[in-house]
């Protein structure tokens, strides 16, 4: 994972042309980069980020800022018992303790799709 100035980038290899891409995850509008080298990979996303913020000064629109950490999620009354319960069993605050399983899932996910994605042979 790749940062500048609040922005999130996932990177990929692709080993027919040996070229990284890159590609901005926390905004929703696009932003894309590519290198043949870490340092090369790095400049074109810091690049990319200034072309987009200046691009939109351009155009008089704020940029997609990244996200601000605000989550909403709407869960059934039981769901939300459940959740309640055992954040208060862990001693937590709910906020706390659904940021903490929400964070342990999304990172296990995330490792699971890199292994899936890095050769046998790399591993």
């Amino acid at each position: 994972m790749m940062q500048y100035k609040g922005y999130l980038a996932r990177v990929e290899f692709d080993d027919g042309p040996d070229v990284f891409h890159g590609e901005v995850l926390n905004t929703r509008d696009v932003i894309t980069f590519q290198g043949q080298s870490v340092q090369e990979l790095r400049q074109a996303f810091q690049e990319s980020v200034e072309d987009y913020l200046a691009f939109c000064v351009r155009r008089g629109e704020k940029p997609d800022p990244p996200y601000s950490g605000r989550f909403m999620i709407r869960l059934s009354p039981e769901q939300h018992r459940l959740a309640v319960l055992a954040a208060k069993q862990a001693e937590k605050s709910l906020n706390t303790w659904v940021a903490e399983h929400i964070i342990r899932d999304a990172q296990r996910e995330l490792d699971a799709v890199h292994t899936k994605n890095i050769p046998e042979a790399r591993r």
